[in-house]
């Protein structure tokens, strides 16, 4: 119970971490595409990618605590960041067929999903 609430409490800082960044950077950029998202995604995955990598090399912290982290705050932070770790590990694996069907599955479903949604709540 103690490692759930714990996730919950890491979910929460990274989303309200995502929400202040994006706007931070959205607000004080001057542009209209939405680069407060970009920075918060590319962020997020580096940090997910580093902290996975010094884990992996020499910094060994327990797996709650990586869990915690990884999937509580970076999870919130941004999901991107877990897109890009499984399709990583697939191209590690050698299964670039699975890299590439996750990554254009992802944007296409992911694009119609959102229009589908879009479309369903406008018509409500």
């Amino acid at each position: 119970m103690q490692k759930l609430l714990l996730i919950g409490l890491a979910g929460a800082l990274g989303a309200l971490a995502r929400y202040g960044l994006s706007g931070f950077v959205q607000r004080y950029s001057g542009f209209t595409f939405p680069v407060g998202t970009l920075v918060v995604n590319l962020l997020g995955t580096f940090l997910f990618g580093f902290i996975w990598g010094l884990v992996g090399q020499r910094l060994v912290i327990s797996v709650e605590t990586r869990v915690i982290i990884l999937s509580g705050f970076l999870g919130a932070f941004t999901t991107f960041s877990s897109f890009m770790f499984e399709t990583s590990a697939l191209i590690d694996e050698g299964q670039w067929g699975f890299a590439a069907l996750n990554v254009g599955a992802q944007i296409i479903f992911g694009l119609a999903a959102m229009f589908l949604g879009l479309a369903t709540g406008r018509s409500m």
